[in-house]
Formats: C-alpha cells, structure tokens, sequence
C-alpha cells in the first residue's frame, strides 16, 4: 500500500539530521540542488544523481491527438518534456 510522499519540510528534517546541521542550512541545501537541475534542464543538458537516476529533456514531434469529450483529432505542436531514467541501483534497493 502506497503511503503519502515526504514533503519539503520532512525532506528538510532529514538532510539537516543527516549533515548534523540546522534546517536553515539544510534547506539552503536543498533550493541550491533544485536551482542547479532547473538550471541544466531547463537548458537542455541532463543531470546524474548518483544512485538515483538521470533527469533530463527531451523533445516530442508535433503529432495529432484526439480530443477524449468530442472524439475530435486536434494537431499538437511539438513540445519538451522532462524525464527521469532511474538507477539500477535504486531499482535494486525498492525490489530486494
């Protein structure tokens, strides 16, 4: 059974219990990642979490969808959307 996801300010707890500092730093810590994967994806580059995965960008081709309330196929222009391809190792870990 799936439980609720960790919020920011639990993940916050936990990185500053783990650094042994305050949650002022730890929270710096934090927004400091964020802005950085932002940064390079938002760019087009990709970012390694080491044992967690790889986020990147990539690129859909414009392409028709149908509209599910008439039926009706709409042109959809081309777009970006972020992806994560995720670790062996964290794969590993979940299903052990």
């Amino acid at each position: 059974m799936a439980t609720k996801p960790m919020t920011k300010t639990q993940l916050v707890a936990a990185i500053a219990e783990a650094m042994e500092a305050d949650k002022k730093t730890a929270t710096a810590a934090l927004d400091a990642v964020t802005g950085i994967i932002t940064n390079e994806v938002s760019g087009g580059g990709a970012v390694t979490l080491p044992g967690i995965g790889k986020i990147y960008c990539r690129e859909r081709p414009a392409r028709q969808v149908r509209n599910p309330a008439t039926g009706d196929m709409i042109d959809k222009e081309a777009d970006k959307v972020v992806k994560m391809t995720i670790a062996k190792a964290l794969k590993d870990s979940v299903n052990a």
